[in-house]
């Protein structure tokens, strides 16, 4: 089998054996993500991407000898590609971080009232949602709207060009704030209200569903023989949450990445008062629905680097570590989820301006805007945490903590620390893990969810973390909700 997972910054393709006992994952091919900005906007580079995907291919073919049993593509949710009649691309897909979005949030509330829009949706209010990206294009009267045949998202893309077939799969649908999820389909009439043409939504597909047969001129270009296209859960949060091995009922998750995406599984889509307060957002997953909050994640740090480099400084991050646990401990703190922290540009200097508005003593080298990210992700899953507790009736006993973030041993102590709960870090690769998981369910390799988690256990390592030192997290934890009033007043 082999795992497809596309993120906001990179791109990994994997070969996965399962022998019956184990699940054994080898990294092939590894490539970057790199938006591209041309004419005043932000794409994805989704050719560059298609070749890196084409590329990984060939090194899986050889490793195997060509017999590859599947093929399943997973990425970040939101974003979405236009097709034309002849199914090619009307345009490069435009980044959720473009500026396009720039209120379109008004807007489209002024249509459709923000209540009205999470009842019918249940999904978290974002300015980078689809719902507002074609909003935003409805109401520029942009023309490759109007030139579209058809709409995919990320994933449904790369398994289209891989299959041929054009389908949403169900976990990256979603994410859109477009699915209703008490009628299981398309808000058709919710499009009409905003001029989005209905038409061009193709149909939903579950997790797990076989597509078909790789194109043969895939294959032959790639020398993978006899492998099928599967739409795993191809949002990546659904991914990796179908890779955690939970070790008690109604523990809570966060993936962490360039997004932190905390939350808890439910039977059922929770909407109501209490969720659109607290705006969470319910999306599609593999063992029932994932309630969640979509939260700024390890971008704010990535950013800081990125700036630093741009700046001259060499920037090597076991160094920076070792700095940043001798930086003074929460001495800043910042609501990671401000909106000045969302486009790219200089981190660090926004954190500076933000800490100064909300009252904080700005950090002030290198080590010391490093610790307050991390400490901040910190606060701010520790009070995602206390809504989802208020939203489901339950305190969640552990956190299981998933992603890139699992290798960064300060978060996950810092998260222990701050929310007072042990945090079982690992997998790292969760998302790749349970896309290989979900495509064993496809082609009947394993029977249940279960027992795909089951054997997540068995193959791979996992660390624990104790919380300690409560109190001086519970006194930042009162500034953080401070910081976050005060950015709410602005």
């Amino acid at each position: 089998m082999v795992s497809i997972d596309l993120g906001a910054q990179s791109g990994r393709v994997a070969l996965g054996r399962y022998d019956g006992d184990t699940l054994s994952v080898k990294e092939l091919h590894r490539f970057p993500n790199v938006a591209v900005r041309a004419a005043g906007t932000l794409h994805w580079d989704a050719l560059r991407l298609h070749d890196g995907v084409l590329e990984g291919l060939r090194l899986a073919a050889r490793e195997a000898g060509g017999a590859i049993d599947s093929v399943a593509v997973d990425t970040w949710g939101i974003d979405f590609a236009l097709l034309d009649r002849a199914g090619r691309l009307v345009g490069n897909p435009v980044h959720y971080r473009d500026e396009r979005t720039q209120g379109a949030m008004e807007k489209v509330f002024a249509l459709i009232p923000k209540q009205e829009l999470y009842e019918r949706t249940g999904n978290q209010l974002m300015p980078i949602n689809t719902v507002f990206q074609l909003a935003s294009m409805a109401a520029a009267g942009d023309p490759s709207l109007a030139a579209a045949s058809s709409l995919v998202m990320m994933a449904d893309l790369f398994h289209y060009w891989l299959s041929g077939v054009q389908a949403c799969e169900l976990t990256n649908a979603t994410t859109s704030q477009l699915y209703d999820p008490v009628s299981g389909g398309w808000a058709d009439d919710l499009l009409e209200r905003l001029c989005i043409p209905p038409a061009i939504f193709p149909e939903i597909v579950p997790p797990g569903t076989v597509l078909g047969a790789l194109l043969p001129r895939v294959a032959d270009e790639t020398g993978v023989r006899g492998a099928v296209v599967v739409a795993t859960a191809t949002h990546d949060t659904a991914a990796a949450v179908a890779a955690i091995p939970f070790r008690e009922q109604g523990s809570a998750y966060i993936s962490s990445g360039t997004w932190s995406l905390i939350g808890v599984e439910v039977d059922a889509p929770i909407i109501d008062e209490r969720s659109f307060a607290a705006n969470l957002t319910n999306e599609g997953g593999v063992a029932g629905t994932l309630l969640l909050r979509n939260a700024t994640g390890l971008w704010m740090l990535d950013e800081c680097r990125r700036a630093w480099e741009r700046s001259g400084a060499d920037i090597d991050y076991k160094v920076l570590i070792a700095r940043i646990e001798q930086a003074r401990r929460l001495r800043s703190i910042v609501d990671t989820d401000d909106p000045a922290f969302l486009p790219p540009g200089d981190m660090p200097g926004r954190i500076r301006d933000h800490c100064v508005r909300a009252g904080e003593p700005p950090p002030g080298d290198q080590a010391a805007v490093a610790r307050c990210v991390l400490e901040s992700l910190a606060l701010k899953y520790r009070q995602t945490i206390d809504l989802l507790e208020t939203v489901t009736g339950s305190r969640p006993p552990a956190i299981h903590l998933v992603g890139g973030g699992a290798l960064n041993r300060l978060l996950c102590q810092w998260t222990a620390d701050a929310t007072g709960l042990p945090v079982i870090a690992g997998p790292v690769e969760a998302a790749e893990i349970g896309n290989l998981a979900v495509q064993a369910l496809a082609i009947g390799e394993l029977a249940s969810v279960t027992e795909a988690r089951k054997l997540v256990e068995r193959s791979f390592m996992t660390q624990a973390y104790e919380p300690s030192a409560r109190a001086p997290w519970d006194d930042a934890y009162a500034r953080l909700e401070r910081a976050t009033a005060a950015m709410d007043q602005r």
